[in-house]
């Protein structure tokens, strides 16, 4: 998930490129000779003549067969060097990640512990047309009867996205105020925030500086515009977020503050956490793009807010066991560092594509709940503000609904 929300106001995503490894082969150089001398510096005696059917050393024609025929060494055993070069490169490519793919299959394996469903403290993302003006009473009391059966009680509805400046324009949310008494009244206890978010100038010129002050003080401003409307809280969704920003920092800081004053809710969108310690920095080498948080951040991040969500899609995995385990993973890399007073939510994927980085065969709902329950049971099965969190109601089908409530409302 990125900046904003897919579609017409979609989130926009940045996946990270291809670099292909360029080895370059050191050259030969041909040892010279010299012929040898008499004592008192003068040539020596010629050698004897060859036969018709050898070649001979001393001989102009017997000198070019040799040196074609150490050519044509030199060049196979340049082509040997080259071969096993390449076949090095591969192995130390493809040996650590066939290493760390067997490692989240063995990860996938195994059964949930009793008692790891739902806590009721579910999310969903929902879309800009909510607050916009093309959704109705007849859409909220749809969406009301699904949701009674399940465990969601926190809505994050896009409202945004905000300006690069930070400031929020009211005229993209006419229906706020519409849609959280209608929340309210007809899901007694949902939670209604307001989704904000804005692409970052951390990979291209264009986008949101947070390194200006005026630009975070303006996104405060906007946590309030959005409060004063009558959302239950703010969820920041800001992309991409390069793991150790002190200036994302500060601005949690700064809008929780505000959030606490007027007994609100701060949530944020968080990255995935580094699969491998300082892959993150590996990444951002040969991709331009960091992707993950190292887990010291994402602990960080944690302490500093009411909710986090970890946007746990979007993983490069090619396989549904695959994606289980890789977020089986998170989940426990997330509990590890997340306090048991900030409420942790791992993502679902409600949402249906095929690119690099999101094979919609494999990020199932199925299998990310399957590898929620592994990671839970691992690692704080007791866990009581937890939950999963769906991505995102416009691109849900029935089957991710009924995968969500069978695996884990129950």
């Amino acid at each position: 998930m990125a900046d904003t929300e897919p579609g017409n106001t979609e989130l926009r995503s940045t996946e990270p490129g291809n670099t292909e490894l360029r080895s370059t082969e050191p050259g030969s150089t041909e040892p010279g000779s010299t012929e040898p001398k008499a004592a008192d510096g003068e040539d020596g005696p010629p050698g004897p003549p060859a036969s018709d059917d050898e070649s001979g050393t001393g001989g102009a024609g017997g000198n070019r067969d040799a040196e074609g025929e150490a050519e044509a060494t030199r060049r196979t055993r340049r082509r040997t060097r080259i071969r096993r070069t390449a076949i090095a490169v591969l192995l130390v490519l493809l040996v650590p990640l066939l290493t760390a793919e067997t490692a989240l299959r063995v990860n996938y394996t195994g059964d949930p512990a009793d008692g790891t469903y739902t806590r009721n403290r579910d999310a969903m993302w929902l879309g800009h047309a909510w607050v916009d003006g093309r959704k109705d009473d007849a859409d909220l009391a749809a969406f009301a009867r699904r949701g009674k059966a399940t465990g969601i009680r926190d809505l994050y509805v896009h409202t945004g996205p905000m300006e690069h400046d930070g400031t929020l324009p009211k005229s993209l949310y006419p229906k706020a105020r519409w849609l959280v008494d209608a929340v309210h009244r007809e899901l007694p206890g949902v939670r209604v925030q307001a989704f904000l978010g804005d692409v970052l100038a951390t990979e291209s010129p264009d986008g949101m500086r947070l390194e200006k002050p005026a630009t975070r003080a303006a996104v405060v401003d906007s946590a309030r515009q959005v409060l004063d409307v009558g959302y239950d809280g703010v969820h920041l969704d800001l992309e991409p977020l390069h793991s150790g920003d002190g200036d994302y920092l500060s601005l949690l800081d700064d809008v929780r503050a505000v959030t606490r004053a007027r007994d609100a809710q701060l949530s944020v969108a968080a990255h995935q956490i580094d699969p491998l310690p300082g892959f993150h920095s590996f990444w951002g080498t040969v991709a331009g793009h960091p992707k993950w948080w190292s887990q010291e951040f994402f602990g960080q991040v944690a302490r500093r807010v009411d909710q986090i969500a970890v946007m746990s899609y979007d993983t490069m995995q090619p396989l549904e066991s695959l994606y289980g385990g890789y977020v089986a993973q998170q989940t426990s890399l997330a509990l590890e560092v997340t306090p048991p007073t900030t409420h942790l939510l791992m993502g679902l994927p409600f949402y249906h594509e095929n690119r690099f980085g999101h094979w919609n065969h494999a990020e199932t709902v199925a299998a990310a709940v399957r590898g929620v329950r592994l990671g839970l049971s691992r690692t704080d099965a007791d866990r009581e503000r937890f939950g999963v969190a769906a991505y995102i109601d416009f691109a849900a089908t029935e089957q991710d609904w009924a995968s969500y409530r069978d695996g884990w409302v129950r």
